[in-house]
């Protein structure tokens, strides 16, 4: 059969199987933010041009627009979006780290923007280290722009170098969310003191006291046209302004240290301007006004990039446990009034109306921030502004609908006896990988851990040996392809007392995740103990082995019916451990005489066994199998199917 195999290509192979026709079965529509994303690839198929010009250039709008095609290649698996991100960024990004169009000198916040799409790729697997140090070096090169920023007198930047002593609600998206990230992953924490600095500014000089709104901008100076002579305010609230501030606020939060100081503070920033944005949200529609604070006013409408912001502001809010559940209510009744207000269908695609072109002060001509200015600038169809927060809306109403399975549920993967170490390829500095949330390379764990987290559920780490106290919160334990002293020279090899304690821990109701490894990468002997406690035992047999690029030797079909893959019909599993069952044990996916996965029901507890550890990046984010395989799909229904056990 393994001669066959060589000769068929694999779309051939599966047509031959019960799982390639069961996907040949139509497929759902996709989702909204999945639409859109796949209409604006098809507005700029090979660059981004922005507006009325006529080049690419490194813009703001692109780096806005790369972060909502990630967060969809998460949610999708689909490489497309992967493969958009790369090729853009490599139109600008050379070998040396330099940037094609980029000016460091101008010191226009603006220009960080796209740092998010950089430093992606600077911690992702691209085949060399060479490949990757460029994106490095770009990361270093937009980072080094900040400690050359002009600022104002009390720390703040100013928006641009051309805009003295003015600090815009714009630059708070442009900048720190860059910053924020650039300070964790390059382990910079007084970074994250500056960040802070930033939004203490604005919700010092914005923040309007009387309703809560925040103006535009404001000049420490008091020297333009446009600012309040007492304040320094320019005279009103415009609701992209308030958008850009509000994404910025949610957004730096993903990368701040649970035990910075002024965690705490940004969470109350975004408690803060919640109910005020809700307060002037439009009761018929759902949507905001251009000028939020003046709906009613002649000329004045509901705008599509701000409202869009504000949806994606609120839902997050409430899925990362920001805000109260209720605030949900409003990013729904927004969202409806998107599709409603501002979505069309244009030839099967999707269109976004309603975007204002731009917003800003001073300048030339000159803009004076009054309501008759806002006004003036006109509508534009599918402006990547607004096709951006829609697109990061739409994600976000699409998670929601999958948080209840995981909702207050933690799921920890074991890093004990799995204990690599490694030097950071950025930092230098020792770290623990190879299956742990946070490795956002190949061997990690971080494409699964973004689906349990999509699903409701908290991920952690169980760092010592498994106890009562250790497992006390813990729903769902995952224990990977436990070390030999190839890999760590002092392994914490699995005990008889970690036996009794998982065992125990399993029938109180706890759901236990088992995954092997090849024999020559993997400590299977004593790893065996505790899968015998449950019925199974991983045999010293290497299965499905895969020569090269022969991926279809890799194959493992789930067939329809199985209880837990309920949309996924064919893996991609190489090199795996079968299993021997008794007890409680019941086969659950088979290839000829072999088990492949196996489930026990143990007490009140379940447990889940597999010989291969095969939901890792490398083939879970769709870059490098053939799309035949439907490894992201399966890991979402195990992971769903594993919280539905848990209690």
């Amino acid at each position: 059969m393994k001669n066959r195999f060589r000769f068929l290509p694999l779309l051939s192979l599966l047509a031959l199987s019960p799982a390639a026709e069961a996907q040949q079965t139509p497929a759902a529509k996709p989702a909204m933010s999945q639409r859109m994303a796949d209409a604006f690839m098809g507005w700029y198929p090979d660059s981004i041009v922005i507006g009325n010009r006529k080049t690419a250039r490194w813009d703001y709008e692109q780096g806005l627009m790369l972060k909502a095609l990630e967060r969809v290649w998460q949610r999708t698996g689909d490489p497309k979006y992967y493969t958009y991100i790369q090729k853009d960024l490599d139109q600008f990004v050379k070998d040396d780290g330099s940037i094609r169009t980029y000016k460091l000198e101008d010191y226009n916040l603006d220009n960080l923007t796209t740092g998010h799409a950089v430093l992606l790729m600077s911690q992702i697997s691209l085949g060399s280290s060479a490949a990757q140090q460029k994106y490095v070096k770009a990361a270093q090169l937009l980072r080094k722009q900040l400690d050359g920023q002009p600022r104002t007198q009390a720390g703040g930047f100013w928006h641009k170098k051309v805009y003295p002593n003015q600090m815009w609600l714009d630059g708070l998206y442009m900048a720190e969310p860059f910053y924020a990230e650039y300070s964790k992953v390059f382990n910079q924490p007084q970074g994250f003191d500056d960040v802070a600095k930033q939004f203490a500014l604005i919700e010092k000089n914005l923040v309007d006291p009387k309703t809560g709104l925040l103006y535009h901008g404001y000049d420490e100076s008091k020297e333009q046209k446009w600012a309040n002579k007492t304040t320094g305010q320019s005279p009103n609230f415009w609701d992209r302004g308030m958008g850009w501030y509000a994404m910025a606020l949610v957004d730096v939060l993903d990368y701040f240290p649970q035990n910075h100081p002024q965690r705490q503070q940004l969470i109350k920033d975004v408690q803060r301007l919640a109910p005020v944005l809700v307060k002037y949200q439009d009761a018929k529609t759902g949507t905001w006004s251009l000028v939020v604070d003046q709906a009613s006013r002649k000329g004045n409408y509901a705008e599509a990039s701000g409202s869009s912001m504000f949806v994606y502001f609120l839902q997050k809010g409430v899925r990362m446990g920001y805000l109260d559940k209720k605030y949900a209510d409003a990013a729904k009744k927004g969202y409806d009034g998107l599709l409603k207000t501002f979505v069309a269908e244009e030839s099967g695609a999707l269109a976004l109306n309603g975007t204002v072109s731009v917003g800003g002060l001073g300048g030339n001509p000159y803009r004076d921030g009054s309501f008759e200015y806002y006004l003036s600038e006109p509508l534009r169809k599918n402006d990547l502004k607004g096709v951006g927060p829609f697109i990061l809306a739409s994600l976000e109403m699409e998670t929601a609908a999958d948080q209840a399975v995981g909702k207050g549920k933690t799921v920890a993967v074991d890093n004990y006896f799995n204990h690599e170490l490694r030097k950071n390829p950025i930092t230098g500095q020792e770290e623990t990988w190879h299956y742990t949330w946070d490795d956002r390379t190949h061997g990690g764990f971080y494409f699964w851990g973004t689906q349990w987290r999509d699903l409701g559920a908290t991920t952690s780490y169980v760092t010592t040996a498994p106890t009562a106290a250790s497992l006390k919160n813990v729903g769902v334990y995952i224990i990977v392809d436990p070390d030999t002293r190839k890999e760590t020279p002092k392994p914490n090899y699995v005990q008889p007392a970690d036996v009794k304690a998982v065992t125990d821990w399993v029938k109180a109701g706890g759901v236990l995740v088992l995954m092997a490894n090849d024999t020559s990468n993997c400590e299977i002997p004593r790893f065996n103990k505790l899968a015998e406690a449950f019925g199974m035992h991983f045999d010293a047999v290497n299965l499905n082995m895969v020569k090269g690029s022969q991926f279809e030797q890799g194959l493992v079909e789930l067939p329809a019916g199985n209880a837990v893959f309920k949309t996924a019909r064919a893996a991609y599993i190489k090199e795996l451990a079968p299993l021997t069952l008794s007890g409680p044990a019941k086969p659950l996916i088979s290839k000829s005489q072999y088990v492949i996965m196996a489930t026990a029901k143990v007490g009140k507890g379940t447990v889940f066994a597999v010989g291969d550890p095969w939901l890792y990046t490398e083939y879970v984010d769709g870059r490098k199998i053939p799309a035949q395989f439907q490894n992201f799909a399966a890991a979402k229904d195990l992971a769903i199917w594993l919280l539905q056990q848990a209690k």
